[in-house]
C-alpha cells in the first residue's frame, strides 16, 4: 500500500514551491505585458501562464517522474556532453549572466531609480549594485538561518502588499481595458506573444535546476515510488499555481489599467514604481522599495549560493565553492550596470534558445516510464527540437547579427517553411516529430528485440 501524505504536508510542500517560483522580480513581466497587450491582455495572459506557471510546474514534477537525480542527469540521457553543455547554459542563466544581475536592478529601477535625475542615474546603479551585490556576497560566503526567517517574514510582508496595491486597483482602476491600445504583435497573436513572454520569468529552467529540492523533500517525509512523488508534487503544487496565476493575471490587469495614466514604461520596474506611488504616494513606494530589494537580496543569495555549489560539484577539479561565489557575485555586478532594460532583451536570444530544450526535456521526463528512458527519444526529440531553438536564438538577435545576410538566408528558410516561426514557436512541429520518430524507432527495435528472443 502506498504512503499518502496529510494534507498539511501537501501545503506545506506547495508554500516551498510558491516561494522557489515567485520571487520579487517576477511582478514586472506581467505588469509590462499588460502595458503592451492593452484590450488583448486575456488570451496573452493565458500564454504568459502556460510558460510563466505551468511549465515550471511540470518540470518539477518531471524530475520526480524520471527519477531522476536532477537537471545534470535528465539531460545526461541525451548524452553526457550535452548533459554538461545544458547544465552549465541553464544555471549561467538563471545565474551570473541573467537572473542574479536582474536582482540587482529591479531593485535599483523600483527604489532609488524615481528619485535620481538622468544624469546621475549611471553612477547611482554603479554604487548601489556594488553594495547590493556586496551584501549578498557576504551571506553567501557565510550562510546563515537568519535569512530563512527573514524570508518568512517577508514573503507575506510583500504578498500583503502587493495584496493591497491588486485590491486598489479593483476598487478603483486607472482605466478600462477595452480603451487600452494594443502595441505590436499583441495585435494580432496575442496569445502565442503572452506565451514567450513568459519565458522571461526563467522559472521553467530554474524549475530543472531546483526540482530535485522538492523531490528530496517528499521523500524525507517517506514518500520513494516515482509515481506517488510526481503524484505528491502535482496535490502541492495545485494551491501554488492557483495562487501564481491570479497574482500574474492580476499584475497583467494592473498593467493594462496603468496605461490610462501613465506612458509605456521601458521595463516593468518603472512601471510598478509609478504605479505604487500613483496608490500609496512616497511612503508606499518607500515601503515597496525596501520590500522589493530585501527580497530580491535574499533571491540573489539563494542564485549564487545554487550555481556555486553545482559548478563546483561537476567541475571538481577546478575553483572551490568560494572561489565560484566570488567570481559569479563579480561578474553579476557589472552585468548589472548594463540596466534592467538592457539586462532583458540580452536575454531574450538565450531565452528562445534555451526554453524549447527545457520544454523538451520536461516533456521527455513525463512520459519516460512510458519509453523506459531509451536513449533514441531522447536524442531524436532533442535534435528535433535544438535545430529550430538555434534559428528562434538568430531571430531574437540584435539588429546588427540579425540583419547579417548569412543570418538573413537562414531566417528566410525557416520562415518561408516552418509554421509558427515568426511567433517564436516553430520548435512545436519539429519536436512533436522528433519525438513521435523516436517513439517509433523505440517500438521497431523493442518487437524485433522480442522477436528474436522467441527464435
Amino acid at each position: 500500500m502506498q504512503k499518502k501524505l496529510p494534507f498539511s504536508s501537501n501545503v506545506l510542500i506547495g508554500s516551498m514551491l510558491f516561494g522557489l517560483f515567485f520571487g520579487a522580480g517576477n511582478i514586472i513581466f506581467p505588469i509590462h505585458m499588460g502595458q503592451e497587450a492593452g484590450a488583448n491582455i486575456i488570451p496573452a495572459t493565458i500564454g504568459f501562464l502556460i510558460t510563466g506557471v505551468g511549465l515550471p510546474f511540470l518540470g518539477v514534477v518531471a524530475i520526480g517522474a524520471s527519477k531522476s537525480d536532477g537537471l545534470f542527469d535528465l539531460a545526461s540521457r541525451v548524452h553526457p556532453v550535452y548533459g554538461y553543455i545544458i547544465t552549465v547554459l541553464l544555471y549561467l542563466t538563471i545565474g551570473p549572466f541573467f537572473a542574479l544581475p536582474r536582482t540587482g536592478t529591479v531593485s535599483f529601477e523600483v527604489g532609488i531609480a524615481p528619485y535620481i535625475s538622468d544624469e546621475h542615474m549611471a553612477f547611482a546603479l554603479a554604487v548601489f549594485t556594488v553594495l547590493f551585490f556586496s551584501a549578498a556576497l557576504f551571506f553567501a560566503l557565510r550562510p546563515n538561518k537568519i535569512l530563512t526567517w527573514v524570508g518568512k517574514v517577508l514573503t507575506p510582508l510583500f504578498l500583503v502588499f502587493l495584496g493591497a496595491l491588486i485590491l486598489m486597483n479593483f476598487l478603483k482602476p486607472m482605466g478600462s481595458i477595452s480603451s487600452a491600445p494594443v502595441n505590436g504583435i499583441y495585435a494580432t497573436s496575442p496569445f502565442f506573444k503572452g506565451f514567450t513572454e513568459g519565458y522571461n520569468t526563467m522559472d521553467a529552467l530554474a524549475s530543472l535546476a531546483f526540482g530535485i529540492i522538492v523531490v528530496q523533500n517528499i521523500k524525507g517525509l517517506g514518500i520513494e515510488e516515482p509515481g506517488n512523488i510526481a503524484l505528491h508534487t502535482v496535490k502541492a503544487g495545485i494551491i501554488t499555481i492557483i495562487l501564481m496565476s491570479a497574482i500574474y493575471a492580476s499584475l497583467s490587469y494592473l498593467g493594462t489599467t496603468s496605461i490610462s495614466q501613465f506612458e509605456m514604461s521601458s521595463n516593468g520596474g518603472i512601471a510598478m514604481a509609478q504605479i505604487s506611488r500613483y496608490y500609496f504616494g512616497n511612503f508606499g513606494s518607500i515601503l515597496l522599495a525596501l520590500i522589493i530589494t530585501i527580497g530580491c537580496l535574499k533571491t540573489a543569495i539563494g542564485l549564487i549560493t545554487a550555481c556555486a555549489e553545482t559548478f563546483s560539484k561537476i567541475f571538481p577539479n577546478t575553483f572551490s565553492y568560494k572561489v565560484y561565489v566570488i567570481i559569479f557575485t563579480v561578474f553579476a555586478s557589472f552585468a548589472a550596470n548594463l540596466g534592467l532594460t538592457h539586462l532583458i532583451s540580452f536575454s531574450i536570444p538565450i531565452l528562445m534558445f534555451l526554453y524549447p530544450l527545457a520544454i523538451a526535456i520536461i516533456i521527455l521526463g513525463l512520459i519516460s516510464p512510458l519509453f523506459k528512458d531509451r536513449q533514441v527519444v531522447y536524442v531524436t526529440t532533442t535534435l528535433f527540437t535544438i535545430i529550430v531553438s538555434f534559428a528562434d536564438m538568430l531571430n531574437a538577435m540584435p539588429d546588427g547579427i540579425k540583419n547579417l545576410e548569412f543570418v538573413q538566408n537562414i531566417l528566410s528558410f525557416y520562415k518561408n517553411n516552418l509554421p509558427l516561426f515568426e511567433l517564436g514557436m516553430g520548435w512545436v512541429i519539429p519536436m512533436a516529430a522528433g519525438l513521435i520518430i523516436g517513439l517509433i524507432i523505440c517500438a521497431v527495435t523493442n518487437t524485433r528485440e522480442i522477436q528474436s528472443k522467441k527464435q
